[in-house]
């Protein structure tokens, strides 16, 4: 394997992965490699002679599988951003074997013996914060992931993992295929009318891409919800793509995810049973700020009135706009973004397309998010030209600090494709680590519509909120500061990881910020104060469609994974169904985000039990945002106590006394209440 180029660390700036010569056959050979060097190095751990210690068990655990982590780091980018039958077959391969390894290290008795003797010997053994910490980390994370199991499940127990990793993989490879299936293509232009000549010849450069040149090609999002919806004005076309993308894994065919979802529901009940839980939300929240599946319904609950409530009286003024046009229709969620669109006119006088000029993606990213990050940390962004990347709308930046050195690389991938997993996300290349000697080679991938040649690329504002709560991941996976890998940067609990990128999604509108990067793309003229202060004005505008939509998607996760074991679920859109009506949140006007059967981020994303961690975590952040308030804003101090205290420790420290430590106090939900307009 002398000509695999991920055999070998990368002699490029921060070993960044050299893709001019990655090709999909590489990945097999060295993932197989990587798996066999990191079971060979368990074993010698395990089976030492010498007696456990700190070094010889848990640092020598940090250091292994070395070769695993580098390869997996570009596979994982590919296989969700840039994907391709041939690297989905890999990840199909992959992924039991990958769930064996884990099984390998989890339930290897020995390994665990060692690493139970260490943890009894914590307090006496003269160790670091840092350093006690990753131990009980360790220690943790093998109780959790079975090492205390009894010794007769444990071969079902190991099934049961790798049947759930073939099918998590298996799910989104369907998704990704069902989404490309469901896409709406017409040949008449009439049925376009509302939308701007830019957004009809990129539909038709879709078309053309797909093969269907003369036609229009409208792409199906991950969400429930699609873009377009706000301007179409033919309401039969609406519905057609809303419909579309509702069912879009529920046609019977190869893309059919129904059977999967259930399967691994099933699954994930009798993975809780074995280890000694209720139920997989039991079993998951235990090492989560919120712990209990109780304490994450309680807190949902006190906003669940309140958000439909306010979601009723939107729908109320929707329909008041729908008869006031004369038209003789009851609102339906196809409806819900075009008239509610005609509210905001109304309303507030702010028109989507008025302000969409002012949003340019490369000066909210240049002028807006880079701007903001220089104001609050020090950090300054230069682009590279030298480093390769994978497709060519990617752009690579290096990050200086105050003093300007170099300390890390960022890459961005804004542009939606076919072969691009929905949704937005953040990720590591390679991971920050003082033990190891790495910088953080760190990504945000996003799903805009890429506009036709000779067009600007205008985003909408949600979409440049997008952008901030992304880079917020980003910030957090830059300033990692720990010694230990497992401890570093984003590795932390879900309800604490949206932390830091939802405080960053407030300094979009963050005054002296916003000015900086809302100028018309054509006349570099900021956005007038009057159309700016509308668009402030309605920072509580829809909310509580938009917090119902989460809720609803949240509280469904929750009635997935409180399941108990043996349950069947014969018909999941039955039981979706069922479940929404159980927690009074089944307006038809208002769906959930994700349906189950399209829903990523809990069959593939690893927030099973665990959607609720957005909004657990926006109180969090609008409680420590108010913080900010209190003491002056947007300044160098404040960024700095921000990124020492929460930003850089990653999970060397408990994080609920971290975050009362900065914030001086326990969190507090009324700012988020004020902030959705509750």
């Amino acid at each position: 394997m002398t000509d695999n180029p991920l055999m070998q660390p990368s002699a490029l700036p921060y070993g960044a992965p050299d893709f001019t010569r990655i090709e999909v056959k590489h990945f097999k050979p060295a993932i197989e490699a990587g798996i066999a060097e990191k079971l060979a190095e368990i074993e010698a751990i395990a089976n030492s002679a010498d007696d456990p210690t700190f070094d010889n068990t848990l640092v020598a655990l940090e250091r292994s599988g070395e070769l695993l982590s580098r390869v997996y780091g570009v596979f994982g980018l590919l296989s969700s951003a840039n994907t391709s039958d041939d690297l989905q077959a890999v990840e199909e391969e992959m992924s039991p074997k990958l769930a064996a390894l884990s099984n390998a290290v989890f339930l290897n008795e020995k390994l665990f013996g060692r690493i139970k003797s260490i943890y009894n010997q914590r307090e006496s053994i003269n160790l670091d914060a840092e350093s006690k910490r990753l131990v009980e980390v360790y220690y943790d994370q093998f109780v959790l992931q079975g090492a205390n199991i009894a010794e007769a499940d444990k071969a079902e127990f190991k099934a049961l993992n790798e049947e759930e990793a073939t099918l998590i993989t298996r799910f989104g490879n369907k998704l990704l295929a069902a989404a490309k299936a469901a896409a709406w293509v017409t040949d008449n232009p009439d049925k376009l009318n509302g939308l701007s000549d830019a957004e009809i010849q990129n539909l038709a450069l879709n078309a053309k891409n797909n093969g269907q040149e003369g036609k229009y090609l409208i792409p199906i999002q991950n969400t429930t919800q699609q873009p377009l919806l706000q301007s179409l004005t033919d309401r039969s076309v609406r519905e057609e793509i809303f419909r579309r993308g509702w069912s879009r894994t529920e046609q019977g065919d190869d893309n059919d995810t129904r059977a999967i979802i259930a399967r691994i529901a099933e699954i994930r009940a009798r993975q809780s049973k074995l280890l000694g839980f209720k139920n997989f939300a039991e079993w998951s929240l235990k090492n989560q700020m919120a712990k209990t599946p109780e304490a994450a319904l309680g807190f949902m609950a006190k906003l669940t009135t309140g958000a439909q409530e306010k979601a009723q009286r939107e729908a109320r003024r929707i329909q008041e706009m729908i008869n006031a046009s004369g038209e003789k229709f009851t609102l339906e969620a196809w409806d819900w973004n075009f008239y509610s669109e005609k509210v905001r006119k109304a309303d507030y006088a702010l028109d989507e397309n008025a302000i969409k000029p002012y949003f340019l993606l490369s000066n909210v990213l240049e002028k807006g998010i880079f701007y903001a990050a220089e104001k609050l940390y020090g950090i300054t962004f230069k682009e590279r030209f030298d480093i390769p990347v994978y497709q060519e709308d990617m752009r690579v930046f290096e990050v200086f600090d105050e003093s300007g050195n170099p300390f890390a690389l960022f890459y961005v991938d804004y542009f939606k494709r076919d072969n691009k997993a929905g949704g937005a996300w953040m990720g590591n290349i390679t991971e920050q680590s003082h033990l190891l000697n790495k910088k953080p080679v760190i990504y945000n991938v996003c799903n805009y519509t890429k506009p036709a040649p000779g067009q600007p690329a205008l985003i909408s504002f949600d979409d440049v909120e997008t952008m901030f709560h992304e880079f917020g991941h980003a910030l957090h996976g830059l300033f990692a500061d720990s010694k230990y890998p497992t401890l570093s940067g984003t590795n932390v609990p879900r309800d604490f990881v949206e932390l830091p990128s939802q405080i960053n999604e407030h300094w979009s509108i963050y005054p002296e910020v916003f000015n900086n990067y809302a100028i018309h793309y054509e006349t570099g003229a900021q956005m007038p104060a009057d159309l700016a202060e509308k668009l402030k004005k309605t920072a509580t505008f829809n909310q509580g469609y938009m917090l119902t939509e989460i809720l609803a998607a949240a509280l469904l996760d929750m009635q997935w994974h409180t399941l108990t074991d043996g349950t069947k679920i014969d018909d999941p859109v039955q039981f979706e169904k069922d479940a929404l009506a159980r927690i009074g949140l089944n307006m038809k006007e208002v769906p959930p985000r994700y349906r189950s059967t399209y829903f990523l981020h809990i069959w593939g994303h690893g927030y099973a039990a665990g959607y609720y961690a957005y909004l657990w975590a926006e109180m969090l952040d609008n409680d420590a945002y108010a913080w900010f308030e209190e003491n002056g804003g947007l300044t160098r101090e404040n960024g700095q106590r921000f990124r020492d205290m929460i930003l850089s420790i990653g999970n060397s420290r408990d994080l609920e006394k971290a975050y009362t430590d900065f914030r001086g106090k326990q969190p507090d939900i009324a700012p988020m209440l004020r902030h959705r307009g509750l």
